[in-house]
């Protein structure tokens, strides 16, 4: 497995979510949404600045990645790029 970095902004409806449902809630639907392509969440960091959130992940490879970014960029939640970790 390729090991890859998620990183991410909430957008304004994303916030207001968050605030809602809490962190925890957020780390769960983001294990699970890895997990089902096959993928481990190695960890799940809140952060300060222009990204709000960062995760590193072991994926099968570049394709299961790029789906979980589409998916979670059309959500309208977040906004998120990724980079692999070498």
């Amino acid at each position: 497995m390729a090991k890859y970095m998620v990183q991410g902004s909430y957008t304004n409806e994303g916030l207001t979510s968050l605030l809602k449902d809490d962190g925890v809630k957020r780390r769960k639907v983001v294990v699970n949404s890895v997990s089902e392509l096959g993928g481990t969440l190695e960890s799940y960091y809140f952060a300060f600045g222009e990204n709000g959130f960062y995760l590193i992940a072991d994926m099968p490879d570049n394709l299961s990645v790029t789906s979980l970014s589409l998916f979670s960029n059309s959500t309208g939640m977040i906004n998120t790029s990724v980079i692999v970790l070498i």
